[in-house]
């Protein structure tokens, strides 16, 4: 079980973001916990596209407490076979 950040660097006012993925949802809202994003911030919840949108602290706290790096295109890859999962 792994949570996952891309590369993205979408601007978001004066803000960098990425995506924050994982293979469950109790690891993603752990990782989130421990990293200080509100849970409210979750998107897509209960789908297998559910995320939340970092900036790059953020990421690279996650990364610090274990979370995998992964580019844009292998998230779709992972993105992809959870969908095929459900």
């Amino acid at each position: 079980m792994t949570v996952y950040v891309d590369n993205m660097q979408a601007p978001f006012g004066r803000m960098k973001m990425c995506h924050m993925v994982a293979d469950t949802t109790e690891e993603l809202l752990a990782m989130a916990d421990k990293i200080g994003v509100q849970r409210k911030w979750l998107q897509k919840a209960g789908t297998h596209h559910e995320h939340f949108d970092i900036a790059m602290t953020k990421r690279k706290k996650a990364v610090e407490a274990g979370a995998k790096e992964v580019t844009r295109l292998e998230l779709g890859k992972i993105l992809r076979a959870k969908r095929d999962k459900a």
